[in-house]
């Protein structure tokens, strides 16, 4: 008998990767729209496994659910899992991630936020388009022989590094275990966190999100920054503090900021909301900030990561199948 996935929050192109994939394992794959919440799990009725990504509800109430209804895995389709409830799920459902679907694509998309904040390329677009074609407000810097700030050493941050190294940025990095051996390969300075914001021209967040990362970024870390520092967060939303950031955004100690993550974020990404108000007042206000970019947690989309996220989580699911040790399971 095949196994059965209740595949959630799934779009056009995720069923795409995956069917692709499926050819070479056959599996059952029932494509839902809806988040996995409380409200969606009796559609794993009768699943085997749940496939979910970043904005699904796992809580310790959905688990039990789950394991009601027979289901022994939960395949994050995504490097993150704290929306999963590790303590509810322990000796009960197994669980699953993709820990390295395209560093390089998330690394490549923090530099692309660097370069359109720095050089001001989504105003130029936008002016050009209207036929105004000055050059006033639009005044960037050279990255070469700037600071970057780089907090958090996993495979993410490391390509992101040795882009910045091919820039002749000067970087500094801070990791609770750093790699000193390719911090030594590539002119890395390990630093404590205050070393790092007070001397970074541009800081990007690299780190897991817990309990002790939760707003990272925040009114106290901030006033510490360089004034004008630049912020770029393809990690995880709740890494900052939204209304402290707009706050050092208003009093220029923030010069700009590129999120792809938004703390706040489940209700809104991945869905298109053009035709409605928006009704979370913190980011209406931060899509009115100028020197902000804010995009919709693409950083990971391109052709490879999808295809690698597909083949990482059908192949966690023929481990289950075969009765094998899961090799990306979370525990």
């Amino acid at each position: 008998m095949a196994i059965r996935i209740a595949f959630f929050d799934a779009k056009s192109y995720d069923i795409k990767s995956f069917n692709e994939v499926n050819k070479d394992y056959n599996f059952d794959i029932h494509y839902y729209q809806e988040r996995l919440s409380i409200s969606t799990v009796p559609l794993a009725k009768d699943a085997d496994v749940v496939c979910i990504f970043v904005n699904a509800e796992c809580d310790a109430r959905v688990i039990d659910e789950l394991v009601k209804n027979g289901v022994k895995l939960v395949a994050l389709r995504c490097a993150g899992f704290n929306n999963v409830d590790l303590k509810a799920a322990e000796g009960r459902i197994k669980v699953t991630r993709v820990p390295a679907y395209s560093p390089h694509a998330v690394a490549e998309y923090a530099v692309a936020l660097m370069l359109s904040l720095n050089r001001k390329i989504y105003r130029a677009v936008n002016r050009t388009r209207d036929g105004n074609f000055t050059l006033n407000g639009l005044l960037g810097f050279d990255m070469y022989g700037k600071t970057a700030g780089v907090i958090g050493m996993g495979r993410i941050a490391k390509e992101l590094i040795k882009i910045l190294h091919g820039f002749g940025m000067n970087v500094m990095a801070y990791d609770l275990y750093p790699d000193e051996e390719f911090a030594k390969q590539y002119g890395v300075k390990i630093v404590q966190l205050d070393e790092l914001y007070a001397n970074s021209d541009i800081i990007s967040l690299h780190c897991p999100l817990t309990p002790d990362t939760k707003f990272l970024i925040n009114q106290e870390s901030i006033s510490k920054m360089k004034k004008g520092v630049m912020i770029i967060n393809t990690g995880r939303g709740q890494l900052i503090n939204t209304e402290d950031l707009i706050e050092g955004l208003r009093m220029k100690q923030v010069g700009s900021a590129g999120l792809d993550v938004y703390e706040e974020e489940k209700e809104y990404f991945y869905e298109d909301k053009s035709d409605k108000m928006i009704d979370d007042d913190v980011l209406a206000r931060l899509l009115m900030v100028p020197n902000v970019v804010l995009t919709s947690h693409q950083a990971f989309f391109t052709e490879e990561a999808l295809h690698n996220i597909a083949v990482s989580t059908l192949n966690s699911v023929k481990e289950l199948a075969e009765g094998k040790e899961l090799s990306c399971e979370v525990k």
